[in-house]
């Protein structure tokens, strides 16, 4: 699962890395913690706007479901879509073959357990690049279209079996999100693509690029508290995982 992201990066930047621009003026703001409990935006490029960056509520909401959101949110949770499933699943498979899209971020948090407590470990793509030493990078994504005059859409990340690093950081769920290797991106936002052409690029698609995870406060957890600082990025322990 995922379901705590960051992308503190300014508005240049981001454009200048994925060669888009933001389409709602002003409406951007770099942040360093943000939940999807509270259903806040995040920043997704569409298969049929590659050049565009939009909003897009965290939590996905089929077509099926906007005559009646709040009760839908109240029984389904899609934060998440699990890669096994979108192309059977009544609420993803139509945007797993028609709506995909790329969610923008420059790390994540996931819950290690360690003695039956939850520590919130923040992962990240280590770079030189960047002052802050964190590479940007995508997660593989569906959308749908919940207002298209008004350019509303909403989101979810798509998720895997975790891979060797990530069960030692997410050791009880051992899941990941599935965060694209650069040469998968364009393909998954291609139109056209086969029932098999989308499972293999979730198979194989994972970046190659090398993570890195460390303990930071379990502040990350509690909602009375504004976490949306870069206070909340710093390591707690010595070292990190590996």
């Amino acid at each position: 699962m995922c379901y705590e992201t960051v992308l503190s990066k300014g508005k240049v930047k981001i454009e200048k890395r994925f060669n888009s621009k933001f389409m709602i003026d002003f409406e951007y703001e770099p942040y360093y913690h943000r939940s999807a409990f509270g259903y806040p935006n995040l920043y997704i490029i569409k298969m049929d706007e590659p050049n565009g960056i939009y909003p897009s509520t965290w939590g996905f909401v089929p077509e099926y479901a906007l005559e009646n959101l709040d009760q839908f949110r109240k029984k389904y949770n899609t934060y998440n879509a699990r890669s096994e499933t979108i192309l059977t699943s009544g609420t993803y498979k139509k945007s797993a073959r028609e709506k995909r899209c790329i969610i923008l971020a420059d790390g994540f948090f996931e819950p290690h357990h360690q003695n039956k407590i939850s520590i919130p470990y923040l992962c990240y793509q280590p770079t030189k690049q960047y002052e802050d030493g964190r590479d940007l990078f995508v997660f593989a994504g569906l959308y749908s279209t919940i207002e298209e005059k008004d350019k509303c859409y909403s989101c979810t990340i798509i998720t895997k079996e975790a891979n060797p690093f990530f069960a030692e950081v997410h050791n009880q769920k051992k899941r990941m999100p599935l965060v694209l290797n650069e040469e998968f991106v364009n393909e998954w936002l291609t139109d056209g693509l086969t029932d098999t052409q989308i499972q293999e690029i979730m198979l194989l698609g994972f970046t190659q690029k090398e993570f890195k995870a460390h303990p930071v406060s379990r502040d990350l957890y509690k909602r009375n508290l504004d976490t949306n600082n870069p206070d909340i990025l710093k390591e707690v322990d010595s070292g990190t995982l590996f």
